[in-house]
C-alpha cells in the first residue's frame, strides 16, 4: 500500500475536487487523478462518484476514509516517535542493581535523572554479580550496576563506566570502645563482636580477604542478609557492623569509621556495565555520567585517602 495514494485519497475527499486537492498537495491534476485510479485498481473498489463538478465518496469510500485517516495518523505518530528516539531523549531504560544500590543511590538519583530526561521510562531489576552479567548478555537489561572484574568484563564483551568506589566501613554506637579518629586498622576491629553480612555480599567477601591478608581471625557475633538488623544491633551497643560505604546509616545513632589495612582504606571499584555489542542511546550514556557525578556528591572520598586508596579484590558482587 502506497501511503502517497492514501494521502491523496483523503485530501480529495476533504476538498471535494481534483483541482483543489492538487493545489494542497502541490502536484499536477493528471498526476493526482492517476494516483486515485491506481488506488481504486489496487483495492478493486470505486471510491468516488462525480456529481456535477464535485467528487463525492461512494459508500465504500466513506468507510475506507475513516481507516485511511487512522493509518495516516499512526504513521505520523510513528515518524514523530522515531525522531524523538533519534534525538536520544526518550525511550525505555532497564537497569539492574543490588537492593543496597537501589536504596542508597538510585532512590535519590532517579528523580533527578527524570528531571533531565522526562521522556525516558526507567525500569529497575534487583540483581547482583554474575546474574546481572547474564541478563546483559541475554539482552534483558540495558545497564547493570555492580562490582565487576575488568578481565571478566572483557571476556563477556562488556563495557565499563566506573562510578565512585566503595569503601569498607565499621559502624558502632558512639560510646562503643573503639579507637578515636576516622580510620581504624583491621587489627583493631577483629577482636570486637562483629555484625557482618553473609558471603553473598561483596563487602563480606572483601572483609574476609583482608582478614586473611592481615593473618587475623574475626570475632563474628552474627551473619545476616539484612543490613538494618546489623545496624540496629550496632546501635544497641552489641557489636561493630561491617558495611559498605553506600549502606544507609542516617536512621541510626552510629559512628562510622573507614577500615584500613597498612594505613590504606579498603576499596572496591563500582561500575556501570553494558554489552558493548549493542549501541546505547544518548540517554543511557548520560545515565552513566550523571550517576557517577551523583555518587561523588553523595559519598565524597576524603582527599588525603583517595590518592593512596588500596583496591580490594575485584569480584562481581553486591
Amino acid at each position: 500500500m502506497d501511503l502517497r495514494r492514501l494521502r491523496t485519497f483523503v485530501t480529495v475527499a476533504e476538498q471535494g475536487s481534483v483541482s483543489k486537492a492538487a493545489l494542497c498537495l502541490h502536484i499536477s491534476q493528471p498526476g493526482l487523478s492517476r494516483q486515485i485510479q491506481e488506488l481504486q485498481h489496487e483495492l478493486g473498489l470505486r471510491l468516488f462518484e462525480r456529481i456535477g463538478r464535485r467528487l463525492v465518496l461512494t459508500a465504500e469510500g466513506e468507510q475506507l476514509l475513516v481507516s485511511s485517516r487512522t493509518i495516516l495518523s499512526d504513521v505520523s505518530s510513528f515518524a514523530e516517535q522515531a525522531q524523538l528516539l533519534k534525538r536520544g531523549d526518550t525511550g525505555t531504560l532497564r537497569v539492574a542493581a543490588s537492593p543496597i544500590q537501589i536504596e542508597s543511590t538510585l532512590s535519590t538519583f532517579l528523580p533527578r535523572y527524570a528531571e533531565r530526561y522526562p521522556g525516558v521510562k526507567v525500569t529497575l531489576v534487583e540483581s547482583a554479580g554474575v546474574a546481572t552479567l547474564a541478563m546483559l548478555e541475554r539482552g534483558e537489561i540495558h545497564l547493570g550496576i555492580g562490582l565487576v572484574d575488568t578481565a571478566q568484563a572483557e571476556d563477556r564483551q562488556l563495557a565499563i563506566s566506573p562510578v565512585r568506589p566503595l569503601e569498607l566501613m565499621a559502624a558502632c554506637h558512639p560510646s562503643f570502645p573503639l579507637a578515636r579518629g576516622d580510620d581504624l586498622d583491621i587489627t583493631q576491629v577483629i577482636s570486637h563482636p562483629l555484625l557482618v553480612s553473609d558471603s553473598s555480599f561483596a563487602a563480606r567477601r572483601t572483609f574476609e580477604t583482608i582478614c586473611r591478608l592481615a593473618k587475623v581471625t574475626p570475632n563474628i557475633l552474627l551473619e545476616s542478609r539484612a543490613h538494618h538488623t546489623n545496624l540496629a544491633l550496632a546501635e544497641a551497643g552489641l557489636g561493630v557492623a561491617i558495611i559498605s560505604s553506600t549502606v544507609q546509616t542516617h536512621r541510626y545513632r552510629l559512628r562510622t569509621l573507614c577500615i584500613t589495612h597498612k594505613r590504606k582504606p579498603i576499596t572496591e571499584p563500582l561500575a556501570v556495565v553494558w554489552d558493548k555489542r549493542r549501541a546505547l542511546p544518548r540517554y543511557a550514556r548520560d545515565f552513566c555520567d550523571l550517576l557517577a557525578a551523583h555518587m561523588r556528591k553523595l559519598f565524597p572520598l576524603p582527599r588525603p585517602r583517595a590518592k593512596e586508596a588500596a583496591v580490594g579484590p575485584r569480584k562481581a558482587g553486591k
